[in-house]
């Protein structure tokens, strides 16, 4: 979608970003009645921040599964509001985002286990712990019975990025680009396939090759496209 990036208020005059509050009510007034001024430019960010106070503070009060319930919640509508273009700029995808969709992933899975272990749940408050800064436990420290949530977390994540860089390509055509993008898009779908069961290094490689396309379609870095096609090739090995 295209939009104006500026608005101004009918009833105060009082002009604002519409890409930086995502509403066209007037920050000064309230008035809904405004109008946009300036060059259309594509734009699907918003300005979302992931909170999960509400999961931690009940860690010590509330059930597990209680608690996994509200952080998935969290999680989940944190990333339907998110995208990855902003004001005509490609954002990277951002740890926050993959992390998001990671405890996301992993609550779903708590909630559905009969039976959750030591290993479960220290890898679930660590990502809790750590999400909304974009941290996530190492690839190695990922219990085996989590590695689905990883794989498909990164599957997920990969395929919501991809969707707005293909709406970016359209308006700044890049052949290079689009055929990385294919390959990403072929083993992405392949880990759904597989309902996430890859190795985590597997799972964060399909990561990386997106973060690393992002950068080069942002930043026109022709490392950053090298760096895409390794991990493609390094996942292509894999298979």
């Amino acid at each position: 979608m295209k939009v104006r990036g500026e608005r101004e208020c009918k009833e105060c005059g009082r002009r604002w970003s519409y890409y930086e509050t995502g509403s066209v009510a007037c920050p000064d007034c309230e008035s809904l009645h405004s109008v946009g001024v300036g060059e259309r430019k594509r734009h699907t960010a918003s300005p979302v921040e992931l909170d999960l106070s509400p999961a931690r503070e009940q860690v010590e009060t509330a059930p597990l599964e209680e608690v996994a319930d509200v952080a998935a919640e969290r999680c989940r509508e944190y990333c339907r509001r998110q995208g990855f273009i902003d004001g005509g700029e490609l954002r990277t995808l951002s740890w926050t985002y993959v992390a998001a969709a990671e405890l996301a992933a992993a609550a779903s899975l708590v909630g559905r286990s009969l039976r959750v272990g030591d290993a479960e749940e220290l890898y679930l408050l660590s990502l809790l712990r750590g999400a909304d800064r974009g941290e996530r436990p190492d690839a190695g420290d990922v219990p085996p019975s989590m590695r689905s949530a990883r794989g498909l977390a990164a599957a997920d994540a990969v395929e919501d990025y991809a969707r707005d860089l293909r709406t970016y390509l359209d308006d700044h055509e890049d052949a290079r680009a689009r055929r990385v993008l294919g390959s990403i898009a072929d083993h992405r779908r392949r880990v759904h396939a597989l309902d996430g069961d890859v190795p985590p290094t597997t799972a964060d490689g399909l990561v990386h090759a997106a973060r690393a396309l992002g950068r080069y379609l942002a930043d026109g870095e022709e490392g950053a496209l090298a760096e895409a096609r390794g991990h493609v090739d390094r996942l292509t090995d894999l298979d």
